[in-house]
């Protein structure tokens, strides 16, 4: 209990971290058609069953639209943003698994532990960095799970010339997906006919592995803030410039590859769904303003025998236009897994 001192809000320095830490106390949030706009509002997707109720109901079964797999794990990193509010950048995620579909009214909650922490040698201009892994996982309302990753954040340290001795390797997180855990991933009795009857156009069976294609339509990036907000993310980069090492409020992760996603249903306009990620780099920062292309490469085709589907190992590789006549910016490589019936 405070007892009338003033006490300050704000997320942990880097030397505040220890390995084993736990944040759970961010609110549950329930998935609502208001989400959903809003989220196709800003990223332009055309991944069909988060749009057609009537298709995800034939094929899934669930009267409740599918919520689109980006907008859960927006809301999850979101979640996840109190122990990362002073984070300078995400520097990679890893082993991202959909562990099963979400539907419009399920209410998710996230729990975020600390896994490593390695501290960086300081900058030439006096400030100072560490590496925070953090596993974050995600249940519905029925407690059952629907996410699990790592991420790893830049945080600042409170002092910079304070030694945290903290140098883990980062040997314990999986440079790659089990493939029994994705394939365990697909939803089972899904109606995966009914999804080619109703939708034209390629499905599994046309795609070639190899495959790149060049996708013209590019997209400015808007309301980044509004979308951190929406999804719970507290972090002070995308909210405010002067919490950005940038001197500019830096778009939210989840805003660039929520655009490459919808980049990539262009090219392939019957993607079922996303399943899991086997990474994601951010090799550049971007910023409100910026005009978005993806580049998508299809790498592998799997299929599957116990469903009417495969799963597509793909690639998409965005730069960044900032207008200023310079060369685009690689900002994004970013390989998933889709489903594809």
């Amino acid at each position: 209990m405070h007892t009338g001192e003033t006490v300050a809000v704000g997320g942990p320095h880097f030397e505040d971290f220890e390995v084993g830490q736990v944040f759970d106390d961010a609110p549950a949030l329930t998935l609502t058609q208001g989400h959903a706009a809003l989220h196709q509002a800003v990223v332009g997707d055309r991944l069909r069953l988060p749009l057609d109720a009537s298709l995800s109901d034939g094929v899934t079964g669930r009267s409740r639209p599918l919520a689109h797999p980006n907008l859960v794990c927006d809301v999850s990193i979101g979640q996840s943003t109190r122990p990362t509010q002073r984070v300078r950048g995400n520097l990679f995620y890893r082993g991202l698994v959909l562990l099963r579909p979400v539907f419009i009214g399920d209410t998710l909650r996230t729990r975020t532990e600390v896994v490593a922490l390695k501290q960086n040698r300081p900058r030439d201009d006096g400030t100072a960095t560490g590496l925070v892994v953090l596993r974050t996982s995600t249940v519905n309302h029925r407690e059952r799970p629907v996410l699990d990753f790592w991420r790893c954040a830049m945080i600042p340290l409170r002092d910079p010339s304070v030694q945290t001795g903290h140098a883990d390797g980062f040997e314990g997180i999986p440079e790659e997906l089990d493939p029994a855990r994705v394939r365990a991933a697909v939803p089972r009795g899904w109606d995966y006919a009914t999804f080619r009857k109703r939708a034209p156009g390629e499905h599994f069976a046309d795609l070639v592995a190899g495959t790149t294609y060049e996708i013209e339509g590019r997209d400015t990036v808007t309301a980044a803030p509004e979308l951190a907000r929406m999804t719970l993310n507290i972090a002070a980069a995308h909210l405010d410039a002067g919490g950005s090492s940038h001197g500019r409020r830096l778009a939210y992760g989840g805003h660039t590859i929520g655009i490459a996603a919808a980049q990539a249903t262009r090219a392939l306009g019957n993607l079922v769904t996303v399943v899991a990620w086997h990474g994601c780099d951010h090799t550049g920062p971007v910023f409100e303003g910026d005009v978005l292309a993806t580049e998508l490469t299809v790498e592998a085709l799997h299929p599957l025998e116990r469903a009417d589907a495969g799963l597509v190992d793909l690639r998409a590789v965005t730069t960044a236009d900032r207008g200023d006549g310079e060369e685009p910016s690689p900002v994004l490589d970013w390989r998933f897994v889709g489903l594809m019936a």
